[in-house]
């Protein structure tokens, strides 16, 4: 198998099995005295933070493809709780059972464990910086660092915490900026961390807007090992978290927490930005990259992760190849549930490139059932180039233009507005058979049917219930209540001012 392999310092990725905060701090860093005396140091340390972040147990699997899209009950789920415990138990939101009490502190001590590289590398930047000679490179790497932060600790809201509107729980939770194993992060309320929440995103694009090579440039431009940039470590800007993508994610941040006019500003600008030469940053890329076999969408990703081994362990659970056999332990679709996501835009099946590229649809259980297994990792390993592989093939997506539309139309208050953007992101989908909505309440209901065909296997639906408190989740029966959304934090966290009901 091909692999491509970014440089990076090898990090100590220890399972978590301790009672106390140190299952989740501190075992992921070197010993500092030596790796932050120049500049190779912080760029190796900030290649660590991504690695971490690639984890299966957070990005690379668990709160992308898996246990995520379980709790939003996408993935078909067997009745048989014996034959698939974890599935069945986050399908459910039976947290207390004993599988998903294991998979929930999987992903919070992954979450923390990247914050934590993220706090140690700003620590050093503050007390070592001087070690790198430049004073872009110095900026570039502190962005990146808060951005890293931001990044995980908006999903520590999103899954550990309160309701963002309606709730009937408070809920605190830690905003970690320590980075000595023995101190505990102080807890904060739901106001006080979003404001934390907000500071780290803010001071991430004030950092990048003046030293991110692609405001100088061109994300192609830049997507090359040759000497462009006479540093090879300012190139290829869609694999970390660059100045644009900071910008998604405060656009993702703003709809969550309510702000959609914020969110809506953000998003459009990101849609109409162009480089110094006049061309637009970034576009839509479905109708080029799917005929092209990347089932990604790398060329409208804003920031994704390297994974060089993502083929192989995705598709073992999602079947997205060409295998035809189904098993209960797979991530799937029902035939039914594949036609239904498809169901509000009639026709789709005919043309639309989704659902025509990114589903093997050739699946059947024992029973010789019909499923459907989800492509978006798959590639044909033999005919793809070391380029290729670098760049489009072994990744993760984690902010996608195609979500900035979607937040733009659920939160634009112009009619006419909307049913521009739609057009545009529907030609992309290679669909034009379908009927402009007659409202914006019409089209913000769509914006939820988008969300959910479109960002499958990303992890997104289950925030975007929890933000609109939605009582009832398709393919569902149960009525969700709070404590449905928030999930408890581990037992071993110690939590001085816990839920209050």
């Amino acid at each position: 198998m091909k692999k491509y392999i970014i440089p990076f310092m090898a990090l100590t990725l220890l399972t978590t099995s301790c009672s106390d905060w140190l299952d989740v701090r501190g075992e992921n860093i070197q010993k500092e005295q030596d790796q932050f005396d120049n500049y190779k140091g912080f760029r190796d340390a900030l290649t660590g933070c991504y690695m971490t972040m690639g984890s299966t147990n957070i990005y690379g699997e668990k709160l992308t493809m898996t246990d995520i899209e379980n709790l939003a009950g996408l993935w078909n789920c067997d009745d048989n709780e014996e034959s698939i415990p974890l599935q069945y138990a986050l399908t459910n939101h039976q947290y207390t059972k004993d599988k998903a009490r294991e998979a929930i502190k999987a992903i919070y001590g992954g979450l923390f464990k990247t914050i934590s590289s993220a706090n140690v590398l700003l620590k050093n930047l503050d007390e070592k910086g001087g070690n790198i000679p430049s004073a872009q490179n110095r900026d570039m790497i502190a962005g990146e660092a808060y951005a890293i932060r931001a990044y995980c600790q908006l999903d520590v809201l999103r899954l550990f915490g309160q309701m963002p509107k309606n709730g009937t729980k408070t809920v605190s939770l830690p905003y970690s900026y320590t980075t000595n194993i023995g101190d505990m992060p102080t807890y904060y309320d739901y106001a006080a961390y979003v404001q934390n929440l907000t500071s780290d995103i803010e001071k991430a694009e004030s950092l990048l807007k003046s030293s991110d090579p692609v405001m100088k440039s061109s994300f192609s431009n830049l997507n090359t090992t040759s000497s462009v940039t006479q540093d090879d470590f300012l190139n290829f800007r869609q694999s970390r978290l660059n100045y644009w993508a900071v910008r998604a994610l405060h656009a993702r941040m703003a709809l969550y927490i309510g702000k959609t006019d914020e969110a809506h500003r953000i998003a459009v600008e990101i849609i109409n930005a162009t480089n110094s030469d006049g061309t637009p940053v970034i576009q839509l890329s479905g109708i080029k990259d799917l005929r092209n076999g990347y089932n990604a969408l790398p060329g409208e990703t804003l920031f994704y992760l390297s994974k060089y081994d993502v083929n192989t362990y995705a598709n073992k659970l999602l079947i997205g190849g060409l295998s035809t056999q189904a098993r209960n332990y797979h991530y799937l679709l029902s035939d039914t549930r594949l036609n239904e996501l498809f169901a509000s835009i009639p026709g789709a099946t005919a043309s639309h490139n989704r659902y025509m590229n990114l589903w093997n649809r050739t699946l059947k259980n024992p029973l010789s059932q019909p499923f459907a297994g989800l492509k978006k990792y798959w590639f044909d390993e033999s005919k793809a180039s070391a380029s290729q592989l670098m760049t489009s093939l072994q990744i993760v997506p984690m902010l996608r233009l195609s979500e900035v539309y979607l937040i733009a139309m659920e939160t634009s208050q112009s009619l006419d507005e909307i049913l521009s953007l739609y057009k545009t992101y529907m030609t992309d989908r290679e669909y034009t058979l379908y009927t402009p909505f007659k409202s914006i309440d019409e089209a913000k209901t769509e914006m939820l049917n988008e969300i959910r065909r479109e960002l499958i296997g990303e992890g997104q639906m289950f925030y975007a219930y929890k933000r609109l408190g939605l009582k009832t989740i398709k393919w569902s029966e149960k009525q969700m209540a709070d404590d449905d959304y928030i999930l408890p934090l581990p037992s071993s966290e110690y939590d001085p001012n816990p839920t209050k009901k």
